[in-house]
């Protein structure tokens, strides 16, 4: 297999696969392919993985992209930031934020992971169930944003504001903190949680979340007119009063 990364902030992967080799990724992300590689969707190892992939932010099926000869296939995420390819040693995992995911080799299995203290599930901007991919092989992850990636020592901490935690290896201890000051939290737009990293390991921070992109093209979106909302509510009422009338009959309910 040999790929090569194309674009700045819209990116694509462009894979190249020898007879027989085989990439997967979620659904609605291929761009284009030859017409050596044929397509097979499926559940990826049995209804209950593709449920458990769909709970970590992922697709419940996922396509196999299979080289029947020299093929070539391209992949894209949906939205703006960096792809970043990973060689997993067997055994290596990586734990990830949702919807980081793209594709990877066949050898790669894609799972979900647990956060473990409730606090960290509710207040640190991941959710309770993250990916997990785990070696041997070559996985794709999309990340918001451009990327900055450290190495943190045993016991080093670094406090990120919730959304910002990309990927992180597994001896990496992921919490959160309250934000010191009454006036911080009032005034300083940082929330009332941040994240804690705690080394030892490697982590990779993305700069553009997709929860900060969504509420800044929120700010600009048109108010819903009054004369639509209120023949919303015409039809709203008009409707439920249908609505009542047939289960009215149906049931024989009388005046």
């Amino acid at each position: 297999m040999k790929y090569e990364i194309s674009g700045t902030v819209m990116q694509t992967v462009a894979i190249d696969l020898a007879p027989g080799e085989i990439v997967y990724s979620q659904t609605n992300c291929m761009c284009w392919m030859n017409d050596q590689i044929g397509m097979n969707t499926n559940t990826g190892g049995g209804l209950f993985s593709g449920i458990k992939r769909s709970l970590g932010g992922g697709s419940l099926f996922v396509t196999d992209f299979t080289a029947h000869g020299n093929g070539h296939v391209a992949f894209a995420p949906r939205f703006p930031g960096k792809i970043m390819p990973v060689k997993l040693a067997a055994g290596q995992s990586l734990i990830c934020r949702k919807e980081t995911f793209l594709c990877a080799e066949k050898s790669v299995t894609f799972s979900i992971s647990w956060q473990k203290k409730i606090g960290a599930g509710l207040f640190g901007g991941q959710g309770f169930i993250l990916q997990q991919v785990s070696g041997p092989g070559t996985v794709f992850l999309d990340l918001s944003g451009e990327i900055v990636e450290r190495d943190l020592a045993a016991g080093e901490k670094l406090l990120v504001h919730a959304g910002h935690v990309g990927v992180m290896d597994p001896s990496i201890h992921f919490d959160i903190q309250m934000v010191p000051g009454f006036k911080n939290i009032l005034f300083g737009g940082e929330g009332l949680f941040l994240a804690t990293v705690t080394g030892p390991g490697h982590v990779v921070l993305q700069s553009m979340p997709v929860m900060n992109l969504a509420e800044e093209i929120a700010l600009y979106l048109p108010a819903p007119s009054t004369s639509s909302t209120t023949a919303g509510g015409i039809g709203g009422a008009v409707g439920a009063a249908a609505v009542g009338g047939i289960l009215g009959s149906l049931l024989g309910s009388k005046d």
